[in-house]
This record gives C-alpha cells, sequence and structure tokens, in this order.
C-alpha cells in the first residue's frame, strides 16, 4: 500500500501566532523608525526575513540594511517573537485530535516551515502529547523560500513519500503556491489575518482543522484528476 503524508505548516498554520509576529514586527520596526502598515504586514505572511526586511525598508524610503544588519534585526525580531509565542502557545482548534488521527492510521508526518530552526523548536516544543512530526524542515534546510516548492519537496524526500501522495497544510498565499508546484495537494487553512480569495488556489478551504480527518485527506488525494480547486468555503 502506497504510505500517505501530511506535511504542516507550522506558523499561522497549526498555531496561531498572528498577535505575536505583529507585534514583534511592529516593536522592531519602530526600533528602526519603519513603519508597518497592515497590508504590510499580510504580505509577509509566508515569507523569509531575507525578503521581508529589505521590502519594509524600501517601502520605508530607506537604504536596505547590510546583510550584518540584516541578521541582527532578524534576530531581534524572531527572539521577540518567541518570547511572546512560548507565553502562551495556541494550538489551532482540531490540531492535536487530526495528527493523532493521522498517526493512528500509519501517515507519516512532516512539517515544512519558513520559520528558522529556532522558531520551529519552540513550535515542535509546544506540541501536545501525542502530537508528533517524522521529519522538520525549517528555512535553514533549504535554499529558496516559499513560494519555492523546495520546503514541501525536501520534506516529501525525507519522509519517503512522493508528491502526489502527500496532503500540505497552509495558512499564506506563498505557501499555497509552494505546495501546487511541488503537485502536492493543499488545504489552505483561513486564520486571522486570511482570506478565501487569497486562500482560493487550495485544494479545499477551511477554518481550522475540526471538520478534518484522515478519510478526508484521502479522498482529496484520490481526486487527483480533478482540474481546478474545492468550491468549498468555511
Amino acid at each position: 500500500m502506497l504510505a500517505l503524508a501530511a506535511i504542516f505548516d507550522l506558523d499561522g498554520t497549526l498555531f496561531d501566532t498572528f498577535e505575536e509576529h505583529h507585534d514583534s514586527w511592529a516593536a522592531v520596526c519602530g526600533e528602526h523608525g519603519v513603519p508597518l502598515t497592515p497590508a504590510q504586514f499580510a504580505w509577509s505572511f509566508g515569507r523569509r526575513n531575507e525578503e521581508i526586511i529589505p521590502s519594509l525598508w524600501r517601502d520605508a524610503g530607506r537604504e536596505p540594511p547590510s546583510m550584518q544588519d540584516l541578521h541582527a534585526i532578524a534576530e531581534r525580531k524572531e527572539t521577540l517573537f518567541r518570547e511572546r509565542f512560548v507565553a502562551s502557545p495556541r494550538l489551532m482548534p482540531g490540531a492535536a485530535t487530526l495528527l493523532r488521527a493521522l498517526r493512528e492510521q500509519a501517515w507519516r508526518l512532516g512539517a515544512g516551515t519558513s520559520a528558522p530552526p529556532a522558531n520551529a523548536r519552540a513550535f515542535i516544543e509546544a506540541l501536545p502529547h501525542g502530537a508528533s512530526f517524522d521529519v522538520v524542515v525549517s528555512g535553514a534546510d533549504v535554499t529558496h523560500g516559499k513560494p519555492h516548492p523546495e520546503v514541501f519537496l525536501r520534506a516529501a524526500e525525507r519522509l519517503g513519500v512522493p508528491p502526489h501522495a502527500c496532503v500540505v497544510f497552509e495558512d499564506a498565499p506563498p505557501g499555497v503556491e509552494a505546495a501546487l508546484r511541488a503537485r502536492m495537494r493543499c488545504v489552505g487553512i483561513v486564520s486571522r489575518g486570511r482570506t478565501h480569495e487569497e486562500l482560493a488556489d487550495a485544494h479545499l478551504l477551511v477554518r481550522d482543522f475540526t471538520t478534518l480527518s484522515p478519510d478526508t485527506l484521502r479522498s482529496l488525494l484520490e481526486d487527483q484528476p480533478r482540474a481546478g480547486p474545492s468550491s468549498h468555503r468555511p
């Protein structure tokens, strides 16, 4: 029997991190006199700091920081984020139940995140008992960030599962695009700060994990010949 895999984005998908990211970005931008608009913050979802920081600086009419300064700014932002996250991690509704159900039915489980390794570790450590991953691919493990498909293809390779047998869970447009470019089924999680329209290319859209089951995901994989994304809306 062909092995099946579920690959989860962590940041904003498995965990609700909207407030933590907004507050840490706002703090760091404020320290450097760089404004942060709601539109800029929404654009940052699913992207790496190496892309976000130069864009914010250019939008403010500033020269992008040097590579050394960029790394310092990014580390400051992520430190603030982790402090906020570990104080009160919020797992998305239904996520723990789905992870345990997939494990019981012998699915292989992976994480594919743009987050730096320290953040990925914080997410994994915050998982409840009985919820775990076979592999974790973070931003440091890939050359290209989302929407490039590398992170998901690498996770599938490490799981030993072909792309067409993988379901990806994502909350951001670059992540959805990365999943589709990897030729994987994609479930879009319409969490805070996301819209149905932004994630419309996903094959299935839901508000959280409460309506999902291994059977739902298996049906999604069996629906491979279908040309377009699902019309289902939460």
